[in-house]
């Protein structure tokens, strides 16, 4: 059963301006529910509403991390559930912190309601987050020449660390901080498959007015029979 906290109300890490925080990084960092290597991958359907319509398919997603999507009718629904399938399945994957961040180093900012600031140098210097307890609750990563940003405003408890249940993301232009398209709001409902690995279950996207619903029911791990 699902237990949802909101980061806000967790205490922020006890470090002045200037001082070091790896490890309060690194504690956050590992935090984050991921899938271990006896992910079997997983199949069900999949539903898409827009504009007060819904389409099914049926998808698969192996544990090689590889989404197949059928049964959908429009190229685009297809791709938009693929897209989906691999954002999810992209960051439950498990990469020891050292191996993502050995080359940086992280130096604490000031503290707000959102968090503690953690300033990045080294490599990935340029980018920043917030952590509150255990949690990241705000990413700013300079990717493929844009900057996103991401606001975690709850988070679903797994027992295994936490997955991001409401959040809200936005792009920008690098240099001179405009943003390139509106901001997108993120809804996220997750269980676990019989297996234990939590899986994404509904997704409501929210962006300029507009609503997409993903929805992935009668989910069963890989090599379950039928």
């Amino acid at each position: 059963m699902t237990a949802t906290t909101v980061p806000t109300d967790l205490p922020a890490p006890a470090l002045k301006p200037g001082m070091d925080c790896r490890e309060a990084f690194q504690a956050a960092y590992e935090n984050r529910y991921t899938w271990d290597q006896g992910f079997p991958g997983y199949r069900g359907r999949c539903e898409v509403t827009r504009s007060g319509g819904t389409a099914t398919g049926t998808f698969q997603l192996g544990p090689d991390l590889k989404a197949h999507v059928e049964g959908l009718s429009d190229p685009d629904l297809t791709k938009a559930v693929h897209n989906q399938l691999w954002e999810v399945a992209i960051h439950r994957v498990r990469r020891p912190f050292t191996q993502v961040h050995g080359d940086n180093g992280f130096v604490a900012g000031d503290t707000n309601a959102v968090g503690m600031e953690v300033i990045v140098t080294g490599k990935a210097a340029g980018d920043r987050y917030r952590i509150r307890g255990n949690v990241v609750t705000m990413v700013h990563r300079h990717i493929h020449g844009q900057v996103v940003t991401i606001h975690t405003e709850a988070v679903t408890e797994t027992g295994a660390g936490y997955l991001s249940r409401h959040y809200r993301s936005r792009y920008s232009d690098p240099r001179s901080g405009e943003p390139l398209g509106p901001e997108q709001r993120f809804s996220d409902v997750f269980a676990p498959l019989t297996t234990g690995h939590w899986t994404l279950r509904e997704r409501l996207i929210h962006c300029d007015g507009d609503e997409q619903i993903f929805r992935f029911p009668e989910l069963e791990p890989l090599g379950a029979s039928r």
